[in-house]
C-alpha cells in the first residue's frame, strides 16, 4: 500500500483507468462523447487550477512572513516552483478544454461575443473572466514569480517590483474566480 500511494503517477494512472471503467459501466445513461470527456477534463484541470490559486492566496502567501528565514528556502526553492508549474499548466488546460466545450457544443462565438441569449451570455461572462485569469497567470504572475524565486536573473529592485505585481494579479484572480465559478455552474449548457 505504501509503495502504491507513495507513487503519484501510479495513483493518477489508476484513477484514470477507474474513470474509464466508470464511463464504460454507465455509458448507457451517461453517453461518453467529446463533450462529456471535455467537461470531465475541464473540471479536473479547473479544480487543480483554482485549488492551487486558493492554496497560494489562503495558505502560502499569508504564511510566508511568519516562516523563519532559514526555512523560506524550502518554500521558494522547492515548493513554490512545483506549485507554479501545475498552477500555470492547469490554467492553460482549463481554458483550452473550456473553449473546446464551447466549440463542440456550438456556442463559442455567441458566448465570447455576448450575442447569444440567457445562459450563453452567462457562460460568456465566465469565459472572459477565465481568460483574464489565465492571462494573469501566464503574463503577470509567472514572469514576476520567476524573478522573485530566482529562476531568472533579477536585481533586488526588480524582485521588489515584481512582488506586488504578482500579488495584485493573484488577488485579482481570486476575486474573479468567485463570479466565474458562479457563471460556469449556473449556465449548465449542454
Amino acid at each position: 500500500m505504501a509503495k502504491f500511494f507513495g507513487n503519484l503517477n501510479l495513483v493518477l494512472a489508476t484513477g484514470l483507468v477507474l474513470a474509464v471503467l466508470v464511463m464504460m459501466q454507465f455509458s448507457g445513461s451517461a453517453p461518453v462523447d467529446a463533450n462529456s470527456v471535455l467537461r470531465w477534463l475541464h473540471l479536473f484541470f479547473g479544480v487543480l487550477w483554482i485549488g492551487l490559486l486558493y492554496y497560494l492566496n489562503f495558505v502560502q502567501v499569508p504564511l510566508m512572513p511568519s516562516i523563519p528565514a532559514e526555512q523560506k528556502g524550502a518554500v521558494t526553492g522547492h515548493i513554490a516552483p512545483k506549485v507554479l508549474f501545475f498552477f500555470r499548466w492547469a490554467a492553460l488546460l482549463t481554458v483550452v478544454t473550456g473553449l473546446c466545450i464551447a466549440y463542440v457544443t456550438g456556442y463559442a462565438h455567441q458566448a465570447l461575443t455576448f450575442t447569444g441569449e440567457g445562459n450563453v451570455n452567462l457562460i460568456g461572462a465566465g469565459m472572459w473572466m477565465a481568460l483574464i485569469m489565465a492571462f494573469n497567470v501566464w503574463f503577470i504572475i509567472w514572469p514576476a514569480q520567476k524573478k522573485i524565486l530566482g529562476i531568472v536573473e533579477a536585481s533586488a529592485e526588480e524582485k521588489a517590483a515584481a512582488a506586488p505585481r504578482a500579488l495584485y494579479a493573484s488577488r485579482t484572480n481570486t476575486l474573479l474566480s468567485i463570479p466565474m465559478m458562479y457563471c460556469m455552474v449556473s449556465a449548465n449548457l449542454g
